[in-house]
Parts: C-alpha cells; structure tokens; sequence
C-alpha cells in the first residue's frame, strides 16, 4: 500500500506541474483526474456543459446546453433546479432549492421547505452568490459577485447587492 501512496503522490506531482505549465492553475485532485465534460454528462446536463468535479450537486438538477459550471459551486436540486443554456456559473455559487428554517426552529415539527429554483439562458452568476430557494432569474441576466439573491430578477436585468436590486436593465 505505500508504494501504490508513493507512486500516485508521484503522478499527483507530475500532473500539478502539468496542469500550472498549460494553464497556470493549480486544481484538487478530483480535477486533475476527471475531465469536466464527462463530470457534466455524467449528471445528464446538456451538451457541452463542462462541470468541476468538486461541484455539489443535490436532488432533481437540469442544465442545458453549453454552460459552464466553476470549482466549489453547489447545485441544490432538491427541490427542482432548472438551469438554462449558456450560462456561466462562476465560481463558489451556491444555488438552493429548499431550507431548513422551520424545521430547524420548530424542532423538527415542520417540514423542510421546497421551492423549484430556474435560471434562463444566457445567464452570467458572478463569484460567490448565493440564490435562495423559489427565485427565477430571466433569460440574459447578469448577477454581481457576492450577492445574496431572494427575489425574482427579470430578464436582461443587472443585479447586484445584498439583498441583490436590480440596477440596471438592458433593453435590447
């Protein structure tokens, strides 16, 4: 057992090196040895949606065609998550489909809420958001990094802030 440690911290090594010289990053383990496209199909989303393979993915999640799913991103499909085509999902976005706040305070005597969350097509989801379960955000939408998401954001809207407004909206 410890030369099979030995030899694969040797491939880890080597991989790492691999990975900095081609693309000047450095990756965990899972997504030196794992190709991002497999991860997506594996998970049924769409053609040409690539997916890290330290995203978390919950429950009853679709995810169109061609979007991109960043490291360290959590997909919370138990409640019915629906994603679009070509959306970016930066990194570190947290999606939820349902909360514990009742159960939690009521002591286990009320339910787990559950809300079907969807994001549009062409939607970009800046780093580290966070959208809380029951939201839609429309088609072409732009969302800010870090922002905290609880309401409804109309298509080819900017929005950013915490809570997140819209700021902006595009009119095309």
């Amino acid at each position: 057992m410890d030369e099979f440690i030995a030899q694969l911290r040797a491939a880890y090594r080597t991989l790492q090196r691999k990975k900095i010289a081609e693309w000047k990053r450095r990756v965990s383990f899972g997504d030196l040895v794992s190709e991002r496209l497999d991860n997506a199909r594996e998970y049924g989303f769409g053609e040409g949606t690539t997916c890290y393979d330290n995203v978390l993915v919950l429950g009853d999640v679709k995810v169109g065609r061609h979007t991109w799913i960043g490291p360290n991103v959590i997909l919370d499909g138990r409640g019915g998550l629906q994603i679009g085509d070509y959306v970016s999902i930066s990194a570190g976005v947290q999606i939820y489909t349902h909360d514990t706040v009742e159960w939690s305070t009521s002591l286990g005597q009320k339910p787990i809420q559950t809300s079907p969350t969807r994001i549009g097509s062409g939607v970009y989801l800046g780093p580290n958001l966070v959208i809380e379960r029951g939201v839609t955000i429309g088609d072409r939408a732009v969302i800010g990094a870090m922002s905290f998401v609880d309401r409804d954001i109309p298509a080819r809207a900017r929005a950013w802030g915490c809570p997140a407004r819209v700021r902006e909206t595009d009119a095309r």
